[in-house]
């Protein structure tokens, strides 16, 4: 399952989905663009995790679950906490994250 934020609720995604991944991205960002097909790609083959598109810019409260410096990340979060992140433009270290999550 793929979400996109559309208000700063993340919190309450994270806390009521067991598995969860996030990309925080923005509209400026390059690399959030190239990557994004790619999360979404991951999203339709692991159906055990929620994966969730968050406006780093436009959400500030979803942005403060993780430590966003600079774009695109990638955090997962499991049982409501947040587990591991990376800040890549990169698909297999992308990939790794969510094996992390999608093993759980």
């Amino acid at each position: 399952m793929i979400l996109e934020l559309e208000q700063d609720n993340l919190q309450e995604i994270v806390k009521d989905n067991k598995n969860v991944v996030v990309q925080y991205s923005a509209s400026w960002c390059g690399n959030c663009r190239i990557m994004k097909p790619k999360f979404k790609k991951e999203a339709q083959t692991n159906d055990d995790v929620t994966f969730v598109l968050v406006d780093a810019e436009k959400f500030p409260e979803s942005r403060s679950l993780a430590n966003v410096d600079n774009l695109p990340t990638f955090a997962a979060f499991v049982n409501g906490s947040l587990k591991n992140q990376v800040q890549t433009n990169k698909y297999d270290v992308l990939k790794i994250l969510i094996n992390e999550v999608a093993s759980n």
